[in-house]
């Protein structure tokens, strides 16, 4: 594009003094200069907002929620209303971008029929004070709801709407869902429009051990059987053969979680009827680890 298109970034935060100033100095140091910060204060009792207004930067445009919520699609559709750009982006203030990521990115608009773009990602263990990178392999282009539906592949940090594709949808974020509204999304969003994808990291997630879809792995797994019975009311994603392995997934996930939290003796039916494939081989092999190290495993 021989012009830059205005991004606005939509920053939610709850009390994020930490690591607020890492997320803010990353989307100023972006080598791509039209954006805007659209940083949603979810009634901080901390430092954030001292931290946000101590930037003297006119890019930079400060809200105050009227009320708390805990649930931060709710913030990000509050958020959303109050955003002036052709794109737009999502940065939570616990990660960071790399600095060429919208210079990178945007170009790949010119395609009108692409309404989203994301990137390959680097995890960052804080604790261990290292990083490697989410999926190796090159991520999907084009009308990729299938693959969506056998692995999410997008990276929170990492990905970029169209507001004109954004606002063809019937509803943004779903608000009624904790852990799963960007999968959500992601799902409903790849019916209607093509990805398109950056192959190189251009953002960092933090692993801190305090990240909700580490923690609540319970929720998620609830949230997910809520969402299947709600997706069986989309044409496109009940005609597609992998929409038809999602109750096979979820039951995978309830078992592992079950060997992590109850054990061998309450969870050795579950594994034995579970039906023969890769995940099956996956579920015995924790049937039998050591309690010590299955808690490591954090994205079974």
């Amino acid at each position: 594009m021989s012009r830059q298109p205005l991004v606005s970034i939509v920053i939610n935060c709850f009390n994020g003094e930490k690591y607020l100033r890492e997320a803010l100095d990353s989307v100023i140091k972006q080598t791509y200069e039209n954006w805007e910060i659209i940083f949603w204060d979810n009634q901080s009792t901390d430092k954030s907002a001292e931290i946000f207004k101590s930037y003297q930067d006119k890019r930079l445009k400060y809200f105050l929620a009227t009320s708390h919520t805990s649930i931060v699609y709710e913030a990000r559709n509050d958020a959303l209303k109050k955003t002036n750009g052709e794109f737009i982006a999502f940065l939570d203030v616990d990660d960071w971008w790399l600095p060429d990521k919208l210079n990178k990115q945007i170009p790949l608009f010119e395609d009108p029929e692409v309404g989203l773009v994301y990137g390959k990602l680097w995890y960052f263990f804080e604790k261990k004070n290292k990083k490697k990178i989410f999926k190796k392999k090159d991520l999907p282009t084009g009308m990729i709801v299938s693959e969506l539906l056998r692995e999410n592949v997008i990276g929170s940090p990492t990905y970029i709407i169209k507001k004109k594709a954004l606002e063809s949808l019937n509803y943004y974020f779903n608000d009624h869902f904790h852990i799963i509204g960007d999968y959500d999304f992601y799902v409903r969003f790849a019916c209607k429009w093509k990805f398109n994808c950056v192959q190189t990291p251009i953002a960092v997630a933090r692993i801190h051990g305090q990240n909700e879809s580490l923690i609540k792995r319970n929720v998620e797994i609830n949230e997910m059987k809520i969402w299947y019975e709600e997706a069986k009311k989309n044409p496109v994603l009940s005609s597609l053969s992998e929409f038809s392995q999602i109750p096979s997934k979820i039951s995978y996930l309830e078992i592992m979680e079950s060997i992590l939290q109850d054990g061998f003796k309450k969870s050795i039916l579950m594994v034995a009827e579970y039906p023969l494939s890769f995940n099956k081989i996956k579920l015995l092999i924790a049937l039998f680890m050591p309690n010590f190290l299955l808690k490591k495993i954090k994205n079974y």
